[in-house]
């Protein structure tokens, strides 16, 4: 999967020149949290609702209502916005775009086509992914269980599930707790939960959780 295949498009854009009120207000009544700032064709920076909020003055000011009001309506995105913009293109694979976000403590990351932006991939269209990987709003028995790391483990247990008659919806594998260990998360259809746990005995080294 790559981001250009999950990605926000077209991307919501705020120009530099407009004032942080209005770019608050945008952000709101379009149910984002962040935005690219482009001049004209070229992203110029990237705003977030944080860096917003965080140019307000502090409650603690001496300024009167009115002089606040003033000095926030000549504020503009241009002077509180991130300048340098972390980037990905669109066959950027959509995990590489995730180690990227988590490495960097950020929250989205604009999509280029060359020089220009075509889109943006955010942490909520990481967790829609989670979502269908994991299976979240699909039924079936849910098996959490620790496996050897080893060839042919995982094959053991597709094989037992499917000659059982099973079929999986989610499958997702994860580091174990302890060396040469990895723990296995897979949810499946057209069994129940006894005859998975019946199927998958003496196939995983531990069965931690099991459930409809």
């Amino acid at each position: 999967m790559l981001v250009g295949e999950r990605m926000s498009h077209p991307p919501i854009t705020i120009p530099p020149e407009m004032s942080i009120h209005d770019a608050l207000a945008l952000l709101k009544k379009e149910r984002i949290r962040r935005a690219p700032v482009t001049r004209g064709d070229k992203m110029v920076g990237i705003i977030s609702d944080k860096d917003l909020l965080n140019a307000s003055p502090s409650p603690a000011t001496s300024l009167s209502v009115w002089e606040l009001n003033y000095l926030l309506s000549k504020l503009t995105v241009g002077e509180v916005m991130t300048r340098q913009v972390i980037t990905v293109a669109e066959d950027t694979p959509i995990e590489e775009a995730a180690r990227i976000m988590a490495d960097n403590k950020i929250g989205g990351l604009p999509v280029m086509k060359g020089e220009r932006i075509v889109g943006i991939i955010t942490e909520t269209d990481l967790f829609k992914i989670l979502l269908e990987l994991m299976g979240a709003r699909e039924r079936g028995v849910r098996v959490t269980a620790l496996i050897e790391d080893q060839p042919g483990a995982l094959a053991r247990i597709t094989r037992a599930i499917a000659e059982a008659g099973g079929d999986f919806v989610a499958f997702g594998q994860f580091t174990g707790n302890a060396s040469g260990t990895k723990l296995l998360t897979f949810k499946v259809t057209g069994l129940k939960r006894d005859a998975v746990a019946h199927v998958t005995a003496g196939i995983v080294k531990e069965v931690w959780d099991i459930r409809e």
